[in-house]
């Protein structure tokens, strides 16, 4: 693969970086690229413990801009899963005071953790989210070991590590969980995208969330997701383009 990119390129060292230090499956999660594709990846995440989700293991795409890390990835869940619609893509961000201030610091990793964390929260009806009921929901957990990705060849029942009731977390995921912290996510449509940028005097959009980031049955806050249709994968290139110095976004 190295010989399809350009190595100087920013973005495709540091995707080769994470590729390497996400190359072995944890318990809670595990995120590789395409073998054609560098900057689409195929990952799997566990249900956080004592959740509706709990024994559930699910599939989904992060496809990363030529700009990562200066520009957030898109995460696109591929599992029936009663939280996320399937097909849809939530758009790592910061919310809030700044919105779409996504920091170079945050990985895949961190996104990963992140996703795991937010799933147990309510969907409070905005668009891209589901609230499906607690017996639906415990019942796709089950259901998604069966899942087997067709791009990638995926099984669910052996994508990640057997848990056990002892396990540390690493010094990776506890960085990761510090910066997952940070998250926030906010669920809206592409279409109300515009609406939804100048919200009425008094404060915060209605669809502002927190979530709560796990990866071995503790807590922490996550932030906020941007739900809209699902794009087509970056194409593979010969020369990624040299990231733009760190900016903020608008």
């Amino acid at each position: 693969m190295e010989s399809k990119y350009n190595l100087k390129s920013p973005a495709v060292k540091r995707l080769m970086k994470e590729a390497a230090e996400l190359r072995d499956p944890t318990e809670h999660y595990h995120a590789q690229p395409l073998e054609d594709n560098l900057f689409e990846w195929h990952f799997s995440v566990r249900g956080p413990p004592d959740s509706d989700f709990d024994g559930g293991v699910y599939h989904g795409r992060i496809v990363l801009p030529p700009e990562y890390p200066m520009k957030p990835p898109s995460i696109i869940l591929l599992t029936p899963n009663g939280r996320f619609e399937v097909g849809k893509k939530i758009c790592l961000s910061i919310s809030g005071h700044h919105p779409e201030t996504w920091q170079p610091s945050w990985s895949i990793r961190t996104a990963l953790i992140a996703i795991i964390g937010f799933m147990p929260t309510k969907g409070e009806g905005a668009i891209g989210s589901l609230d499906y009921t607690p017996e639906e929901r415990r019942a796709l957990a089950k259901k998604s070991q069966d899942f087997c990705c067709e791009a990638c060849g995926c099984s669910m029942r052996t994508a990640l590590l057997a848990p056990t009731s002892n396990s540390n977390p690493s010094r990776e995921d506890r960085e990761a969980k510090e910066l997952a912290r940070q998250i926030s996510f906010k669920a809206e449509s592409s279409t109300s995208s515009k609406a939804s940028a100048t919200p009425e005097a008094g404060g915060q959009t209605p669809t502002d969330i927190q979530a709560e980031a796990s990866t071995s049955g503790g807590q922490d806050s996550a932030g906020t997701a941007h739900t809209e249709q699902a794009e087509a994968p970056s194409p593979s290139v010969e020369e990624a383009p040299v990231a733009p110095p760190a900016a903020a976004g608008p």
